[in-house]
């Protein structure tokens, strides 16, 4: 079990992995006495999934208000039995956007990209879990390595669960209004979430989201980094940030910062992967250091700065996270929590993860090159059909 840190009067416990995750997700569960509410991008039809679906059964068969909301892109192959199952047991299941048509995509093209990406629990606003971790066996699909995705998610207990609460209750109240068909600007104005980031010093929830948070992630990472006098890491599954952000980075390690990103070096989503190869060269060109990790699939989306100021979420560095989805990450500024958090990403890339050499993007040869530089033009040409173009890939 990992340490627990107090900042601020709230007990802060780092989770590595659904090995660390679920066993405390589902021993809260089992105690929760009044409510839970439970978002997430991916729940599945596993063993995973099973166990965690019977401690909300059983909450809820003892009294306790249990709202489950889906998106309705990633959960979309939940088997109906499932549903059934969980509704019997007095479970609420609502889903984000399971509206997917051929049909709508000229008229909400944007819209219908909009996901519910972020990984919330909430317990009688005394007890959540935020981070990366979706509801799925972490050892599914990872080849023959037999290992876990590498992943992050923060047991918070404390004033801020019940922060967290209320992101979650407005949510749900929403989505509940979306589906009575009161949509529009009236929703927009009752469910608008108060600005969260920057309520505590030391720890704050951060949002994106289309109405008041639509840049707060990007900008706490962009004020870390700028401020940065020693070391910038960063491990992020999918990397394709922006050229403000990579300028930023830049910055930072010409002014003599060490700076480490820690990235997905297996192949799970071809467009994605090759794309960010094509940053590599002005990456490695301008001093950062750059690992692929090797063992299995890569899900975090954490940061460390300069062991003090760390993030744990459910926002990768790209277009997709940052402009289009619902996402939520804690950010603290606490030298023991960031020193655990360090410490495992060092370890992982001491173990488990392979350098890219500057020479690197020389020795693609031509073929390497030419795949790298079109993946990153489809994914530019994507973000500017969405009407994004301005910010730049």
């Amino acid at each position: 079990m990992s340490d627990t840190h107090q900042v601020d009067g709230i007990q802060l416990t780092l989770l590595q992995n659904g090995a660390a995750y679920f066993p405390q997700l589902c021993a809260d569960i089992d105690v929760a006495r009044s409510t839970i509410y439970l978002e997430t991008y991916i729940f599945a039809a596993d063993q995973t999934g099973r166990r965690v679906s019977d401690a909300l059964q059983r909450a809820a068969r003892r009294g306790v208000v249990v709202r489950v909301l889906m998106d309705g892109y990633g959960s979309a192959h939940l088997p109906p039995d499932w549903l059934f199952e969980l509704r019997e047991a007095g479970v609420q299941v609502q889903w984000f956007r399971r509206e997917i048509s051929p049909f709508t995509w000229q008229s909400n093209r944007k819209r219908r990209l909009f996901r519910l990406h972020r990984k919330l629990v909430v317990l009688d606003s005394e007890v959540a879990f935020i981070g990366g971790i979706n509801i799925i066996d972490d050892v599914t699909g990872n080849g023959d390595s037999g290992a876990p995705r590498l992943d992050f998610a923060v047991r918070v207990q404390g004033s801020i669960a019940g922060e967290i609460h209320g992101i979650t209750r407005r949510l749900w109240s929403s989505v509940s209004w979306a589906r009575s068909h009161l949509r529009g600007e009236r929703i927009a104005r009752f469910i608008a979430e108060t600005g969260l980031g920057g309520t505590r010093s030391d720890i704050s929830v951060l949002l994106r989201d289309n109405l008041r948070h639509r840049r707060d992630i990007e900008r706490a990472y962009l004020r870390a980094i700028a401020g940065a006098q020693h070391e910038v890491l960063i491990a992020c599954a999918y990397f394709l940030p922006g050229r403000i952000f990579r300028r930023t980075l830049k910055q930072a390690a010409r002014r003599g910062v060490r700076v480490v990103l820690l990235l997905q070096g297996r192949v799970e989503y071809r467009l994605q992967h090759y794309a960010t190869h094509a940053l590599y060269e002005q990456l490695l060109a301008a001093g950062v250091e750059i690992y692929e990790y090797q063992t299995s699939y890569m899900h975090a989306k954490v940061a460390v700065v300069d062991g003090q100021w760390a993030t744990v979420g459910s926002s990768n560095i790209d277009p997709f996270s940052l402009l289009l989805a619902r996402e939520a990450n804690l950010a603290v500024f606490d030298t023991g929590f960031a020193a655990e958090l360090r410490g495992d990403l060092f370890s992982a890339i001491s173990q488990d993860a392979r350098r890219i050499e500057p020479m690197h993007w020389s020795r693609l040869g031509w073929g390497g090159r030419l795949l790298a530089r079109l993946c990153y033009a489809v994914v530019r040409m994507m973000v500017g059909v969405l009407g994004y173009g301005k910010r730049g890939v």
